[in-house]
């Protein structure tokens, strides 16, 4: 009996050719697969090169794609957090992290524990409905890779990765904060 296909939150995030990773703009090398794929796939039937699968075909299949470890990466959407994956976050080149609605900031929080409670040091991409004002967060929170699908061309957005000079908390890029920094520089 084949298992109920999990209902997406949302839209499902798009594959753009093109994204902004560590702050450049660079082609796409990574094939996202939607939840409207998923019945369709199996470990046999997945197409050669780097694919990110959702989470829920991830977990049925990782044991039988083992021998793909570097080319296969995950994403979460927005109702899955990040202890689902975050023991096995070691052995993934990339996790992306849904935003369903420029309003739904769970993947925020799965970003930032992603970088922090599990220590993933791999690709973290924002895919999704996010905006522009928002990319200097994500970033704060540990993305370093972002599918943006808004209408500006994404060389316009690399400013917006730098719209704060300083922060006064502490976050996955800056683990002191302001205060503390004062008070060691003098």
């Amino acid at each position: 009996m084949p298992k109920p296909a999990k209902k997406p939150v949302g839209a499902q995030p798009e594959n753009p050719a093109r994204l902004i990773v560590d702050g450049a703009v660079v082609a796409n090398q990574w094939n996202l697969l939607s939840l409207d794929e998923e019945a369709e796939i199996s470990a046999a039937s997945l197409a050669p090169g780097k694919v990110i699968l959702p989470l829920s075909v991830w977990l049925e299949l990782r044991n039988e794609l083992q021998a793909r470890r570097g080319e296969i990466g995950v994403w979460l959407d927005s109702d899955e957090t990040a202890d689902l994956i975050g023991d096995y976050a070691g052995e993934l080149p990339l996790i992306a992290a849904h935003f369903p609605l420029f309003t739904d900031g769970r993947a925020f929080t799965a970003g930032r524990l992603l970088r922090s409670r599990y220590g993933f040091t791999g690709e973290l991409r924002a895919v999704g409905s996010f905006m522009r004002d928002q990319l200097t967060y994500l970033k704060r929170c540990g993305f370093n890779a972002f599918a943006y699908q808004g209408e500006q061309g994404l060389e316009g957005l690399l400013d917006s990765l730098q719209d704060f000079t300083d922060s006064y908390q502490s976050a996955v890029d800056q683990p002191l904060p302001i205060y503390r920094r004062r008070s060691l520089a003098g």
